[in-house]
């Protein structure tokens, strides 16, 4: 049987560090620290062009039963993303309108859920951003205690409580608390050798060129034709 917790105060990182952040993107994470810390791609955004990055507060619940989301938002501050897993498989509809209201209140900047949520256009209508896994009208019960700020498992990834969230239309992608600093200074050189990618793109240079791929398409004997007509002779 798992331990039954609440954590009041966890670490989060400062707020001058999340805005640097807030300038990246998922991919751009996601790839500068070495392909590591995507959460997966079950898990989709309910909206379209939403973007959130802050610290986050985890809650293990049982399938099913959402006690533990209600305790969580006592301890949620403002910019904080609530990240939800479940004991079990569930796709039931743990978060609605009320809660996310709830969330809203307490600045909460959106949810990212391993389970399903439920009133899906009134939570448009309020402009929270969530990923979700599943979305269903299915009810849960309160009657069931897990943890709030425990070490989660989410979509395949390890969270702790006050790891780094970036979530976009791409995905979402995990930066743990020892790796905040490097994973910035890691994106920043990506986003720079991007631009100078871009001016090559712009002044018309091929990707096969400046990536040097003409040396892997003979190393995979591929062959130019001309034409079709020339491959089927």
């Amino acid at each position: 049987m798992m331990d039954k917790f609440v954590v009041k105060t966890i670490e989060r990182a400062n707020q001058n560090m999340i805005d640097e952040y807030k300038e990246l993107d998922v991919s751009t994470v996601y790839e500068a620290q070495g392909k590591v810390g995507l959460i997966s791609r079950e898990i989709r955004p309910l909206q379209e062009g939403a973007f959130i990055c802050g610290p986050a507060v985890t809650v293990v619940c049982y399938a099913g039963d959402n006690l533990m989301i209600h305790a969580a938002i006592e301890v949620c501050q403002p910019g904080d993303i609530l990240v939800v897993t479940t004991i079990g498989d569930s796709s039931a509809g743990m978060i609605g309108e009320l809660i996310v209201m709830a969330l809203q209140k307490r600045g909460v900047q959106g949810l990212i859920m391993d389970a399903g949520v439920r009133d899906v256009s009134r939570i448009k209508e309020l402009g929270f951003p969530v990923w979700s896994k599943a979305i269903s009208s299915e009810g849960t019960t309160k009657n069931r205690g897990g943890a709030v700020n425990s070490d989660a498992v989410l979509g395949g990834c390890f969270i702790q409580p006050g790891d780094l969230i970036l979530a976009d239309d791409d995905g979402i992608v995990n930066v743990k608390k020892s790796d905040i600093d490097s994973s910035l200074e890691l994106s920043k050189y990506r986003l720079q050798k991007e631009e100078r990618t871009k001016e090559k793109i712009r002044r018309g240079e091929l990707s096969l060129d400046f990536h040097g791929l003409r040396e892997v398409l003979d190393q995979e004997n591929v062959v130019y034709y001309n034409s079709v007509h020339e491959l089927v002779k």
